[in-house]
């Protein structure tokens, strides 16, 4: 990414760069629609199901971004999920349309003041950077010309009847102890478990793996595992800002893994809102822990040539 592909900014302009997009997140949740469940495979959704990633590099946006870009592929209709800078357009022989408007996403960085390099100097410590947000530009391929065949081309979705297994395999890979029974499903930190119900108790079986995922993502967060603050009692804050990314990396993984991701706790969307509206920071932060969580699964997704019978999975869990 060119450095004019950035726009410079203000310290101020850095801080309202949180309350604009947590101020969109908050209109979207309070107008019935959540960010992170769009309607894929519906007409709505002329691009298919998947992370928004980078036409010319191939890597897959995360954290906030995710969200941005799935916002802006519903609204303006586009056909497909690549994104380009302007430079990086050219770079590849193409261009972007004259008079098509970019989609501002957004790159975590930190900077440390001089007057907390003299601080920590003096009192022997180590200085604390603080964290902002620069903002850049990016194009769909369907705003740009003459670019390299194939470069919009989208991955493949998984063969009908892979999906369920491809998660079953990647449940058992992960080492978490996962237990199915009960009526409810939770993650327990202080004894490392997952417990789900039976998928019979599912109306739809996809639905089984969209809860597993869900609790696996709390279970990613322990301390000998991603290490994110698992304390929250029911209705704190903390717990609150948990649920969010949980959910979020629920999402994530299900459209990594052709699943269409919805939402597994519309009742938590109050206290949601009560944790945006208190803390412009709390969906960025929660949202990068969340493609953290999601890489970490995923990483234990087996090669599905490889993948035994999603039946004897369910047994040996």
């Amino acid at each position: 990414m060119s450095r004019h592909d950035r726009t410079p900014r203000t310290g101020a302009d850095r801080a309202n760069l949180y309350d604009e997009i947590t101020g969109k997140i908050i209109a979207e949740l309070e107008a019935g629609r959540v960010p992170w469940v769009q309607p894929w495979g519906t007409t709505a959704a002329k691009a298919p199901l998947g992370l928004p990633r980078n036409a010319a590099t191939a890597r897959s946006y995360s954290g906030i971004n995710v969200l941005i870009l799935w916002g802006a592929v519903i609204e303006h209709g586009f056909p497909g999920q690549g994104w380009l800078t302007f430079r990086q357009a050219l770079s590849l022989g193409g261009h972007v349309r004259k008079g098509e408007r970019g989609t501002t996403v957004v790159y975590a960085d930190r900077f440390t003041p001089e007057d907390e390099k003299r601080r920590a100097f003096e009192a022997g410590e180590e200085a604390q950077a603080i964290p902002f947000l620069k903002r850049f530009t990016v194009f769909n391929t369907a705003q740009c010309d003459d670019l390299p065949d194939g470069i919009e081309a989208a991955a493949p979705p998984p063969p009908p009847g892979m999906i369920e297994p491809q998660v079953d395999a990647l449940i058992k890979a992960t080492g978490i102890d996962f237990r199915i029974g009960g009526n409810r499903a939770f993650y327990v930190p202080s004894l490392d478990y997952v417990q789900v119900p039976p998928p019979a108790a599912y109306f739809e079986p996809i639905n089984w793996h969209r809860t597993a995922l869900h609790e696996l993502g709390h279970a990613s967060g322990a301390a000998h595992r991603l290490n994110r603050n698992l304390s929250g009692s029911f209705g704190s804050k903390l717990y609150s800002v948990e649920e969010i990314t949980a959910e979020l990396t629920s999402a994530f993984c299900c459209a990594a893994l052709g699943i269409v991701p919805t939402v597994r706790h519309a009742d938590y969307i109050g206290s949601w809102l009560e944790v945006l509206r208190e803390d412009n920071r709390a969906i960025v932060r929660a949202a990068s822990q969340a493609s953290k969580a999601a890489d970490w699964l995923l990483s234990f997704q087996p090669d599905a040539k490889h993948l035994p019978d999603a039946d004897d999975l369910r047994r040996a869990a």
